[in-house]
């Protein structure tokens, strides 16, 4: 089989050379593609063309583009967000090449000017919704990744041309399930960033903790809102950092996820969390909802709202009957959504050809 020559291009950070689980997945697209990648991070790697993070990565995107579609000349682009899609059309007309843009959406578009870096960010949202709307219609291949962003595709009159979830490396989760541990503990895992809800977590620790004086809420992770967390004083362990491994184990210690972001396009922790027969405590909001069932494999409350969180984390934490039911059989919930590599990176060229041969 000959393989399609692609540029893949988007926010993405990476630290080359390549960890594990990426060298997994790009080995398998390697099989079908010769790609080149132009995204953030830092180190060398061949394949990798990687620029500085913040406003500099998109002000530099359309030429640097132009560029790569002149020198590589790639029967496609892959773009991993609408905002990179539409660098990639202003950059093909730059370079007068007329390679096709497959547009993945991996999320919702409009929280990227809201709720990620500066408030001075959010001046630029009407005018970013706008632009990666039209990145959406006018791109000749769409991929989305779950229900919850097909339906944001759909809600602008374009149907995708595949849903195919991003490849997720669970071996580390695999692993049969542990029962509860004696003691409850709520796990947070994620960036501790205004969009994760760190905030809204924090303030409802501070109802919740009280009310369940032998629970412990453990966070791991980092950014730039750590002081929320510093500031937690009772019943709370902070690691900033760990590897898949330490997560798992994380998870056998705890009775439940609590993820309270204000959006989430997939929400991979939760798989991670349900692989090892653990509930999860989450926000009613994108991917999230996609996952979780009210009731039946962990509990759902409205966004912004850190009274509902803390009497939803109350309930959980002092009622282990109802942890270990909501718990109870999660991981088959994951299995619809598991995929190899290969397979991964079969139905993505299954996208590609139908594009290109358009």
């Amino acid at each position: 089989m000959t393989r399609r020559r692609v540029l893949i291009v988007g926010p993405t950070r990476y630290s080359l050379p390549l960890g594990e689980s990426l060298r997994k997945k790009f080995d398998a697209l390697g099989e079908h593609f010769d790609y080149r990648v132009l995204a953030r991070g830092s180190g060398e790697e061949d394949g990798f063309r990687l620029l500085p993070s913040g406003l500099r990565f998109y002000a530099e995107l359309p030429a640097r583009l132009a560029g790569e579609l002149r020198s590589f000349r790639p029967e496609a682009v892959l773009a991993q967000d609408p905002h990179t899609a539409a660098a990639a059309m202003v950059a093909r007309t730059l370079a007068r090449v007329k390679a096709p843009i497959v547009l993945e959406v991996h999320g919702n578009w409009r929280t990227a000017a809201r709720l990620y870096g500066s408030p001075a960010r959010r001046l630029l949202g009407p005018g970013s919704d706008v632009v990666a709307a039209a990145a959406v219609r006018r791109a000749e291949g769409v991929r989305t990744i779950s229900p919850y962003t097909t339906r944001l595709v759909r809600e602008l009159g374009r149907e995708p041309d595949g849903v195919v979830p991003t490849f997720t490396d669970l071996d580390p989760f695999l692993i049969p399930p542990v029962p509860l541990p004696e003691r409850p503990v709520a796990l947070f895992v994620g960036v501790l960033e205004h969009y994760k809800g760190i905030d809204e977590l924090a303030a409802a620790w501070r109802l919740a903790a009280p009310r369940v004086p032998v629970a412990t809420l453990h966070v791991i992770g980092r950014g730039s809102r750590r002081r929320v967390v510093e500031d937690l004083r009772e019943q709370v362990v902070w690691d900033e950092r760990t590897d898949s491994a330490g997560v798992a184990e994380a998870l056998d210690r705890a009775w439940a996820l609590v993820l309270p972001s204000r959006s989430e396009g997939m929400g991979r922790v939760i798989l991670e969390a349900f692989c090892r027969d653990r509930a999860v405590i989450g926000s009613d909001v994108g991917g999230i909802a996609d996952l979780v069932r009210d009731g039946e494999n962990g509990l759902l409350v409205p966004p912004r709202d850190p009274q509902a969180l803390a009497d939803a984390l109350v309930r959980l934490l002092s009622d282990r009957e109802l942890a270990e039911r909501l718990g109870s059989g999660t991981r088959a919930d994951v299995e619809p959504l598991l995929a190899s590599p290969a397979e991964y990176a079969r139905r993505l060229r299954e996208i590609v050809d139908a594009v290109v041969s358009r």
